[in-house]
């Protein structure tokens, strides 16, 4: 019983802990040359970063050339 008691403890500890930490989300658009932007995401579940940095994904047009750009971001 004692044995039991101690695996669900640890258990139950386990399960408190989250494995929060600090993120960087990488983005660059599909333009020659362009350079990568990061955003960093302090103390943040894998999960939440991916999907807050998977949110940025994004197209537009650039001027009068009608070109479409496209912006990928990806957790590193």
């Amino acid at each position: 019983m004692k044995k039991v008691l101690l695996l669900v403890a640890v258990v139950a500890a386990f399960s408190f802990v989250s494995c929060k930490k600090d993120r960087v989300c990488s983005c660059i658009s599909d333009q020659p040359g362009d350079t990568a932007n990061e955003v960093t995401y302090i103390k943040a579940s894998g999960a939440s970063a991916k999907a807050n940095c998977q949110s940025y994904k994004t197209t537009y047009t650039v001027g009068s050339t009608s070109t479409v750009v496209t912006v990928t971001c990806t957790l590193k």
